[in-house]
């Protein structure tokens, strides 16, 4: 793809956002698009929302685990970023028609008191950065179709990354940790939509230690001169598979000792 493509995909994936109707696979529009391309469109996507005055509030780490990993037939997470308007308290309701196809994972959240950059940053670098972790749940969206209506075509690994790693919303508990007091690996939730389980799960899910996500995350960035920032909060990754969350529903995700977290749709 060319910087003109990017840019051009970067729009109409923004607008999409604001119109609410998705637009068709990227990867069927530009055959032999590279995860390059597709990280490009996210920056274009991003300029524009920084533009329209959205301020970048951190990072959410996507694709961590096993299974969807095999699914997409990658080796490798992805990465997308947050933004301000994306955050909501516990127990809020999302407005209607605010998102186009919402699904619900549940995470967990650090919050860096000290910024991480560099190839080389350690798992101890991360867990002396990071304030705090909380339980979490993150709302995915797709701005991009699932699947191409003629040809049956699913969507790839480079229309999500391109979609801003499907990212659309951030839901933070209010129990605050210590990482390195908490085995995060045994860190785990009930997630329950109107009152019956749909999925369980525990931290080792993601990468065998949620920390690992973040390393992965600072090692990237790095490659493109960038990394992350005192203040800024990473969903480091689900370790369940997303739940879909039509209207009228609600989610609650007990993470035991750990804390929970809830959000509904109107």
């Amino acid at each position: 793809m060319t910087p003109d493509q990017h840019d051009a995909a970067g729009a109409a994936l923004f607008e999409a956002e604001r119109t609410g109707r998705q637009i068709g696979l990227l990867s069927l529009a530009h055959p032999g698009m590279t995860l390059d391309d597709a990280y490009a469109v996210q920056a274009a996507l991003v300029r524009r929302k920084v533009a329209a005055g959205r301020r970048i509030i951190g990072w959410k780490i996507g694709l961590t685990s096993r299974a969807m990993q095999d699914a997409l037939k990658i080796d490798t997470p992805d990465s997308g970023i947050l933004f301000d308007d994306m955050l909501f308290p516990s127990g809020a309701e999302v407005p209607a028609g605010r998102f186009i196809q919402p699904r619900v994972e549940a995470e967990i959240a650090f919050v860096l008191k000290a910024p991480l950059r560099g190839t080389d940053v350690t798992r101890a670098q991360v867990l002396d950065a990071t304030d705090f972790v909380a339980p979490s749940l993150e709302i995915l969206d797709t701005r991009i179709l699932r699947a191409d209506p003629g040809t049956g075509a699913l969507r790839v690994i480079a229309d999500t990354i391109s979609d801003n790693a499907a990212n659309a919303g951030i839901v933070l508990g209010a129990a605050r940790h210590d990482p390195r007091v908490v085995d995060l690996r045994w860190a785990g939730a009930i997630v329950k939509r109107d009152g019956v389980v749909e999925e369980t799960g525990l931290g080792a899910g993601v990468l065998d230690d949620p920390v690992t996500g973040i390393v992965w995350l600072v090692r990237r960035l790095a490659h493109y001169g960038q990394g992350l920032s005192a203040g800024e909060t990473v969903l480091s990754g689900s370790f369940i598979r997303p739940v879909e969350a039509p209207p009228g529903s609600r989610f609650e995700a007990d993470f035991g000792t750990f804390g929970s977290v809830s959000i509904s749709f109107a």
